[in-house]
């Protein structure tokens, strides 16, 4: 077990205040949008003699993530975790399958993008299911509302482009009216120009204004993408996806194909090692809505939250229905006292609160909040003491 450090990325969309202020820094110039722990090539963690996860892995890979994750998936860490902490609009997007990032992956390679290009949207041959653990009230949009509740809030919504989406939910039943609906905003064929955008925002205020609004929260939300994006249609599709507000401590899954949008708040992200994104809006990266809408699902249902299981007094672990990763927090309330945290093969272990010493393979690590440590399989168990909690990724 050795101290690493993460690698840290500058998106647009991330806060200058929210993720320093939880690492005990001042207030950054910049956008400090992720904090990446993993061996995922694009920003692999690194550990305190210049070394990275991916090339130790790559070195002594049985001992390093152990016989059964390398018999299962190969030489590479399974999981991705992340300090992740949006301030404005993470993007529309959708995650392939697994079988649809191998293809995708294969015909970029077949047709000589460049892994750098903004336009690559397959980095990886991997899916990318994905949980966010919230340390601050976290906002998002994640998958698509019930039919009959979609087309509540469409109606009067009082302009032409409003009228239409109105019809297409009332037309087509069930998921084919959620269909329609995000194809006539997102297709490149059928997208409504800026002009019809701004006048349906416009409405959207009105009705908010005059206090007839079937949802303020939704359209509010409309509101404040249009403010971010003017004229991208993407904000209008917010009115048909689940809000989402979590409070600290609770969770958020994503599988393959739902249409999500982080907005704002501080979390712990775990994911399948993987960076495919498939963007249909809301963003100034590129943006490809045909690829997205055919990798998207169209199912209105509620949004999919985790509750953890207690399997000691001091952990619990949050089960994602995927094979690569599972998230486990462990509360440490005494100093002199010495836990056991459950797991096995390859683990990250992250303190979110208070200070936490962590023992393990022969080998001690003092972590402050923010700071992290890898557990080699042939470490074996892990103990930690101290007054913290800690969160540790780990393969199932």
């Amino acid at each position: 077990m050795e101290v690493v450090v993460g690698t840290l990325h500058h998106y647009p969309w991330g806060s200058t205040t929210l993720l320093p202020r939880f690492l005990g820094l001042d207030d950054q110039a910049k956008p400090w949008a992720e904090l990446w722990f993993g061996a995922h090539p694009l920003g692999p963690t690194f550990f305190p003699d210049g070394s990275s996860i991916l090339t130790r892995m790559g070195a002594a890979p049985d001992r390093v993530l152990g016989k059964e994750v390398v018999a299962t998936f190969g030489t590479r860490l399974p999981y991705l975790l992340k300090l992740i902490s949006p301030d404005r609009p993470l993007s529309l997007q959708v995650h392939p399958s697994k079988r649809e990032a191998e293809e995708g992956y294969a015909r970029e390679v077949a047709a000589g993008v460049d892994l750098a290009s903004p336009r690559r949207q397959f980095r990886d041959a991997n899916h990318k299911p994905e949980l966010v653990y919230a340390l601050t009230p976290f906002e998002a949009l994640s998958g698509f509302r019930a039919p009959r509740r979609a087309g509540e809030i469409l109606s009067q919504l009082a302009s032409p482009l409003g009228r239409e989406l109105a019809k297409l939910i009332e037309r087509y039943p069930g998921h084919r009216g959620l269909e329609h609906v995000t194809r006539r905003l997102l297709d490149p064929s059928l997208r409504p120009d800026p002009g019809d955008v701004e006048a349906t925002v416009a409405a959207a205020a009105e009705r908010l204004r005059a206090g007839v609004s079937p949802s303020v929260r939704a359209d509010r939300t409309v509101l404040a993408l249009a403010r971010s994006y003017p004229g991208d249609p993407a904000a209008i599709l917010a009115l048909v996806l689940n809000p989402v507000t979590l409070r600290p401590g609770q969770t958020l899954f994503t599988p393959a194909g739902s249409p999500h949008c982080y907005l704002h708040g501080l979390g712990v992200e775990i994911m399948a090692d993987s960076d495919n994104v498939l963007r249909a809006g809301l963003t100034t990266k590129y943006v490809d809505a045909q690829a997205a809408l055919a990798h998207m699902t169209f199912v209105g249902a509620p949004p999919v939250r985790i509750a953890p299981e207690e399997i000691r007094p001091h952990t619990k672990v949050f089960y994602a229905p995927v094979d690569d990763f599972e998230l486990t927090l462990t509360t440490v309330n005494r100093r002199g006292d010495s836990l056991a945290v459950p797991g096995r093969g390859p683990r990250l272990i992250l303190v979110i609160d208070g200070e936490v010493k962590a023992e393990s393979g022969g080998r001690t690590c003092a972590l402050a909040r923010g700071e992290a440590a890898f557990v080699e399989a042939e470490d074996g168990p892990l103990r930690v003491s101290g007054r913290g909690r800690l969160v540790q990724a780990g393969v199932p």
